[in-house]
């Protein structure tokens, strides 16, 4: 019987596929399809960790298979956080099909973002290293962090996704623009000091973008060794929309009242403020540093 199996690096390395328990009809079916197409290529074995708990054992029994994350932004950095603790990280390969809402680390990366066609690159894959920004109390952000109005907005575009979709993001961007006001922080990166006073926003990005495709950070290249960042300065009402405005159009960065610096740290102190890790909402934070570990996990390329 002729062989008629995708010859490429990920089959020559089994995969485990990491899916979300709670996964929706829709979602299933994406699922099912991307497994269909991987199992013609790879060694494919499915796992649908409930909690933090099951999924440390799952990734502590990979056994040489590459973790494939079936899931958003918010899946890929639970998947690397946790190999991250457990010190697993270096070692194990990481592959994402993206059916999140957003998907900013994949689309900031030019990932295929249809299921199969999200499968079929992942068998022609083979590992690239990426960076990594670690926090100071030990989390990580796999795509993009940022703080003020953007968590703002992110916050509120939470109880739309169900109603609204990608659509919710602009619409809690929006809803953000007009209510929110400035926080007064200082920014510093590698200690020296891009910004004291009145901050609309504060973005640091190891990728480009946030919400379901805006580019925050449009220097941002995830294997350069550095992070960037981009700092909002203007509070006025005007300025919250004329900024919102652009940020949506990808100009914001030409706009006077918005930095742009590149380092290996930022810290962003101050008024308490919310910050959103790929997705993840903190409560509001008086201090947070922020420092990028080069080459610190691989993820799985076309």
């Amino acid at each position: 019987m002729t062989d008629n199996r995708i010859r490429s690096p990920a089959y020559r390395r089994d995969l485990l596929v990491m899916v979300n328990p709670a996964a929706g009809s829709a979602e299933q079916e994406q699922v099912d399809a991307a497994l269909s197409v991987l199992r013609d290529g790879a060694d494919v074995a499915v796992a649908k960790p409930r909690n933090a708990s099951e999924l440390d054992a799952v990734l502590r029994r990979l056994d040489d298979r590459a973790l494939v994350v079936a899931g958003g932004d918010g899946s890929l950095h639970l998947a690397v956080g946790r190999l991250w603790s457990l010190g697993l990280l270096p070692e194990v390969p990481v592959g994402l099909l993206p059916l999140g809402t957003g998907n900013d680390f994949a689309r900031g990366l030019g990932l295929p973002l249809e299921a199969g066609e999200a499968a079929r690159a992942l068998l022609l894959a083979s590992p690239a290293a990426c960076d990594l920004l670690v926090d100071d109390a030990g989390g990580v952000v796999v795509n993009a962090v940022h703080a003020g109005l953007g968590a703002a907005a992110a916050a509120r575009s939470e109880g739309l996704k169900g109603g609204l979709g990608p659509l919710a993001y602009p619409v809690g961007a929006l809803i953000a623009g007009v209510a929110e006001g400035g926080y007064e922080l200082e920014i510093a990166v590698d200690a020296s000091t891009l910004h004291t006073g009145p901050t609309l926003m504060v973005g640091v990005g190891n990728a480009t973008c946030i919400g379901g495709g805006t580019t925050l950070c449009p220097a941002a290249v995830p294997d350069d060794g550095l992070l960037d960042v981009i700092v909002a300065t203007g509070v006025t009402p005007s300025a919250r929309l004329a900024f919102g405005a652009a940020l949506r159009q990808g100009t914001h960065t030409d706009r006077d009242d918005v930095l742009a610096a590149q380092g290996r740290s930022v810290t962003v102190k101050g008024d308490p403020v919310m910050h959103d890790a790929d997705g993840e909402l903190s409560d509001p934070l008086r201090a947070r540093t922020y420092t990028v570990e080069p080459a610190a996990w691989r993820l799985l390329r076309p």
